[in-house]
């Protein structure tokens, strides 16, 4: 006899429906498409008596956005965005499966319960909140649902910016994802606020050599040339490179586990344990490869071999890293570049991060919130386009030992059922004071 589904509360509901649309996105175009999680998306807004209108510029990439009316329409709108897609999940390397919403140890499974269903059905659930309150934010609140972000936005926020600027007309800034939730630091805890994200440069290396057949002498093997290449790429220990976000990070972790501040900066890192990884790739370059082509038939050595590596620097080094990666990889390495975005950094400072910080002191008294630079991208480069401001405050207060950054694009995806409920409160309050 199975056992029955507990009563969920309406941020965990939404967020286990959105979880069991299956919106896969391979990137390069290859995608299920967003569709039927933008009309469940639209559903739920017009449920609550708001009027969704959908963007759909390639067949199944959809978009859907509402603006909720403030109580003070004089004041810059804000935007409170995520995206509908996923990365793929093999199932086969899952406990659960991936894409069935799985509720088990107080936490709810499945790809996109870290990035970003849960923040999606966290927007939905706080905006719920406040309008069945009969409430309304301080603000004009632009609600967007973006396609494609997993691809960099090139099929959804790039082409939202371009062909639908008036859903954002009168906004300023902006909130979404990677931001907002607890890390331990010793054995105290903080909050990290998103004011940054690297700029991302995503690039193919290219060997070429000489086709023959596989038992000669053959000094002019495509494969072993980009073997070698990827291989010193990989292993490059880039050096710390510091932005005034990177230090009052370092300095926060400093202060809050009481080491001295000139401590080597990934020994401050090591300090926030699981998040550990995470914290240490804001401040340094990274050039991790992430996939290799080469071959046709494993008697023929081929004439070409090709990698792709995932390039993540801080904004304003993109020229001089790629000049370093060509002089890693050598010059007989072609680098031929698929995708290339902004890097972004705002203060952290002003009115809507003092409510931010604000939100979370009411609802956690007492712990830090520290300002980081994100090592990954989000839409909010997209917007950035528009002069809008992005932040990434998705607020969850989570368990010390659980890995929550190893989980972005890994296996077992999962986030605690009351770390849900947090992040409504918390964003609800935010809405009715920023």
């Amino acid at each position: 006899m199975s056992t029955p589904e507990p009563q969920l509360a309406e941020v965990a509901r939404i967020a286990r429906d959105l979880i069991r649309i299956d919106t896969t996105n391979w990137g390069g175009g290859r995608s299920k498409g967003e569709r039927e999680a933008a009309e469940y998306v639209g559903a739920h807004l017009e449920s609550l008596g708001l009027t969704p209108e959908y963007f759909e510029p390639i067949d199944r990439r959809t978009n859907v956005m509402a603006r909720v009316p403030g109580r003070d329409a004089s004041r810059p709108a804000l935007v409170l965005h995520g995206h509908l897609d996923v990365v793929p999940a093999v199932a086969e390397d899952w406990t659960v499966d991936p894409f069935a919403g799985v509720v088990k140890d107080g936490m709810l499974w499945g790809r996109g319960a870290v990035d970003m269903k849960n923040m999606d059905a966290m927007i939905l659930s706080a905006v719920g909140d406040l309008l069945r309150a009969g409430e309304q934010p301080e603000r004009d609140v632009v609600l967007a649902f973006f396609a494609d972000e997993e691809n960099g936005g090139v099929e959804g926020s790039q082409l939202v910016v371009r062909d639908r600027p008036e859903w954002f007309a009168g906004a300023t800034e902006a909130i979404s994802e990677v931001g907002g939730y607890s890390i331990p630091v010793g054995d105290r805890s903080a909050y990290l606020l998103q004011v940054g994200e690297k700029a991302l440069m995503w690039v193919t290396l290219v060997a070429r050599g000489r086709a023959g057949h596989g038992s000669r002498v053959h000094p002019e093997n495509a494969v072993t040339r980009l073997a070698s290449a990827v291989a010193h790429l990989g292993a490059t220990d880039w050096p710390v490179e510091m932005t005034e976000t990177t230090r009052r990070l370092l300095a926060g972790i400093a202060e809050i586990s009481g080491l001295d501040p000139a401590t080597d900066p990934d020994a401050l890192a090591a300090c926030t344990g699981p998040a550990a990884a995470f914290v240490a790739s804001t401040f340094r370059t990274i050039t991790n490869p992430t996939g290799l082509s080469a071959g046709y038939k494993h008697n023929v050595i081929p004439d070409a071999a090709e990698a792709t590596v995932d390039i993540r620097v801080l904004p304003g080094a993109e020229d001089a890293v790629l000049a370093e990666v060509q002089r890693i990889v050598g010059d007989d390495i072609e680098i031929r570049m698929f995708h290339r975005d902004i890097g972004l950094e705002i203060p952290f400072e002003g009115a809507l991060v003092d409510a931010m910080v604000g939100a979370l002191a009411a609802h956690d008294p007492g712990v830090p919130v520290l300002p980081y630079l994100l090592g990954a991208g989000t839409d909010n480069k997209a917007l950035a386009g528009l002069g809008i401001d992005g932040y990434g405050f998705a607020p969850l207060k989570l368990p010390r030992e659980l890995d929550f950054t190893g989980m972005f694009h890994g296996v077992d995806e999962r986030v605690p059922l009351d770390a849900l409920d947090f992040g409504v409160g918390v964003l609800r309050d935010l809405l009715r004071t920023c």
